[in-house]
C-alpha cells in the first residue's frame, strides 16, 4: 500500500513516527520502572522497617525472659522484694516487646506469627508453673519454700520458651535475607531499564541525525549552492531537490520564483532605466528650486535694503510738507498729506519686517545653550512699558536649550507681545508660559486671557502679512507669527495653535533636548519661578 511508502513521507512525518515509537518504548520502560521500583521500596522496607525491628525486639525479649528468670530466683532466695524488680521490669519489657511485634507482623508473615503464637504460649507456661507459684510461695511460707519449688522444679519450660525465641529469630533472619535478595535482584532490574532507555534514546539520536542529515542538511547545502548560481546572474539555471518532500517544494517555488524574476528582469531593468532619468530630472529641479529659493531670500533681502533709502526720503519730505505746510492748505490737501506720511511709514514698517525676516538663518552666530528663563527676564523687562501695570506674566521654570539667544528672544518678544496686544477690552492681561518634556523635545505653551482665535483662522496665523482684523482697530504688519514660525523651524521644531482651550489663546512650539540632558518624562516646576507685574 501507498501509506507505507516511506518515499512518499514528509520530513515531519517521519519524525513523528520516529518520536512516537520511541515515546511507546520509552513509557513501556517507566511503567515498568515504576513497577520494580514500587516492588524495590517495598523490599527495602521489609528490610529497614520491619525484619531488622522485629530481629531487634526478639533479641530484646529475650533478655527481658532472662531478666525475669534472675529476678525469680533473687527474690527465692532473699525473700526480697526489691530483689524481685528484676522480674517486674522484665514482664513489663515483655508486653512492650509482643506489642512491637505484633505490629511490625505483616498477614503475610505466617510463619513468623506462628513462631510468635508459640512463644506467648511458652511464656505464658513458664509464668504460670514456674515464675508466679515461687513468687506466691515466697510471699506466703518464705524463702524456703521458694527454694525448695525451684530445686523440685525443671528448667524445661524456660529452655523451651528460649528455644521457641529462637526458631522466631530464624523465620525472622530467613525474611530479611529474602527481602534483601529481592531488594538486590529489583535493582539490578533498574540498572538493566536505565541501559535499554539509554540505548534507545542513543538509537533514536543516531537514526534521527542520520534522517536529518539525508533529508535535511546534505539537499539544503545543494539546493544553496544552486540558488547562489542563480544570485551570481545564471537566471537559467533550474533548481531541483532530492531532500525531502518540503525541500522538493522548496525547490519547486524558489524555482517559480527565479522563472518569475527572470521574466520581469527586463521590465526592471527598463525601469530603472526610467527611474534614472526621472532622478536626474528631479536633482536638476532640486538645484533649481535652492537656486530659486536663494534667489528669492537674497532678492526679498536686497528689494527690502535697497528700498529703504528712497523710503526714506519720500517719509522724510512727506513729514517736512506735513510739518511746514499744516493749515496752510486746504483741509483736503492736510488729508493728502496725512495719507502719504502714514503709507511712508507703513510702508517703512513692512520692509523692515521684510528685511527682519529674511535675515532668520541667514545671519547667524551659531547656537550656543541658552538659559529660557534668563530669556523670558530679558523679554519681560522689553515689554514693561507695552504691558502696563495691570498686567500678570509668569513662567515655570524653564529649561535651557540650543539656539541663537538673539532669535529665542525676539520670538517670545513677539508672543507675549501678541498677548498683551490682543486682550480683552477691561480685563486684565495674564500670560502664562510653561514647558514639559515630551521625548527630544520640550513643549513650550504660551497662554494668555485674551481675545483669542478662531477656529477657522488656524492656519492662516502663521502666513507673512496675515491680518485677522482691521489695521485702524490693532497695529501691526502681521508678520509676527510668520517670523515666530521660521525661527521655530529654524531651531528644528514646529509650531501649532492649541484649538481646544476654551478662552484666550494657547500657542504650542517645540524645540529640541538639549544634547546630554538627562532623560525626565516631566522637567517642569508646577510653581511659577516669578510672576511679576510687568
Amino acid at each position: 500500500m501507498k501509506i507505507f511508502d516511506l518515499r512518499t513521507w514528509t520530513l515531519r512525518r517521519r519524525i513523528s513516527a520516529l518520536c512516537v515509537t520511541v515515546g511507546i518504548l520509552l513509557s513501556v520502560l517507566g511503567v515498568f520502572a515504576a513497577i520494580t521500583a514500587t516492588q524495590h521500596n517495598r523490599q527495602l522496607d521489609d528490610v529497614l522497617n520491619r525484619a531488622s525491628p522485629m530481629r531487634a525486639a526478639g533479641e530484646s525479649l529475650n533478655t527481658a525472659f532472662v531478666d525475669q528468670e534472675t529476678g525469680i530466683r533473687g527474690f527465692a532466695i532473699t525473700g526480697k522484694e526489691d530483689n524481685l524488680r528484676p522480674y517486674t521490669n522484665g514482664m513489663a519489657d515483655e508486653q512492650r516487646l509482643l506489642t512491637r511485634m505484633d505490629e511490625l507482623i505483616n498477614p503475610e508473615d505466617t510463619a513468623i506469627q506462628a513462631s510468635l503464637d508459640i512463644v506467648k504460649q511458652r511464656a505464658q507456661l513458664w509464668h504460670d508453673q514456674v515464675a508466679e507459684p515461687v513468687v506466691t510461695a515466697v510471699r506466703t511460707e518464705g524463702p524456703d519454700a521458694g527454694q525448695a519449688l525451684i530445686a523440685a522444679g525443671s528448667t524445661a519450660a524456660f529452655d523451651s520458651l528460649r528455644a521457641a525465641i529462637d526458631a522466631m529469630q530464624t523465620d525472622i533472619q530467613a525474611l530479611r535475607t529474602a527481602s534483601a535478595a529481592a531488594a538486590k535482584d529489583s535493582s539490578q532490574t533498574m540498572v538493566s531499564i536505565q541501559i535499554a532507555a539509554a540505548a534507545i534514546i542513543i538509537l533514536a539520536g543516531a537514526g534521527l541525525l542520520l534522517l536529518l542529515d539525508r533529508l535535511v542538511s546534505r539537499p539544503v547545502v545543494e539546493l544553496a549552492a544552486q540558488v547562489r548560481e542563480v544570485a551570481d546572474g545564471d537566471y537559467e539555471r533550474h533548481i531541483s531537490s532530492s531532500g525531502s518532500p518540503e525541500l522538493a517544494d522548496l525547490a519547486t517555488d524558489v524555482d517559480g520564483m527565479r522563472q518569475k524574476i527572470a521574466t520581469e528582469l527586463a521590465e526592471v531593468r527598463e525601469a530603472r532605466g526610467q527611474i534614472e532619468w526621472v532622478n536626474e530630472q528631479l536633482k536638476v529641479q532640486a538645484e533649481e528650486l535652492t537656486r530659486s529659493n536663494r534667489d528669492l531670500e537674497q532678492f526679498a533681502y536686497v528689494a527690502s535694503h535697497d528700498l529703504q533709502e528712497p523710503l526714506r526720503k519720500v517719509a522724510s519730505f512727506c513729514q517736512l510738507l506735513q510739518r511746514r505746510y499744516s493749515g496752510q492748505l486746504d483741509e483736503r490737501a492736510d488729508q493728502y498729506i496725512a495719507f502719504a506720511v502714514d503709507g511712508a511709514q507703513r510702508m517703512q514698517r513692512l520692509i523692515n519686517d521684510l528685511l527682519a525676516f529674511s535675515r532668520i538663518g541667514r545671519i547667524t552666530a551659531g547656537f550656543t545653550e541658552v538659559d529660557l528663563d534668563r530669556v523670558l527676564t530679558e523679554v519681560k523687562s522689553q515689554l514693561e512699558v507695552r504691558a502696563g501695570e495691570d498686567a500678570e506674566i509668569s513662567w515655570s521654570e524653564l529649561p535651557t536649550v540650543e539656539g541663537e539667544e538673539p532669535l529665542l528672544t525676539t520670538l517670545f518678544v513677539n508672543l507675549i507681545g501678541n498677548s498683551l496686544k490682543f486682550r480683552r477690552e477691561g480685563v486684565p492681561p495674564v500670560v502664562r508660559i510653561t514647558a514639559e518634556r515630551d521625548g527630544g523635545d520640550w513643549v513650550i505653551s504660551v497662554r494668555d486671557n485674551g481675545i483669542g482665535i478662531e477656529r477657522e483662522f488656524a492656519d492662516k496665523v502663521f502666513v507673512i502679512f496675515q491680518r485677522l482684523h482691521a489695521r485702524d482697530a490693532y497695529e501691526g504688519t502681521g508678520i509676527g507669527l510668520a517670523i515666530v514660525k521660521k525661527i521655530v523651524e529654524y531651531h528644528g521644531g514646529r509650531i501649532w495653535l492649541d484649538l481646544d482651550v476654551e478662552e484666550g489663546t494657547s500657542l504650542n512650539f517645540t524645540i529640541p533636548v538639549l544634547p546630554g540632558a538627562p532623560d525626565v518624562e516631566d522637567a517642569t516646576d508646577e510653581t511659577p519661578k516669578e510672576v511679576a507685574a510687568a
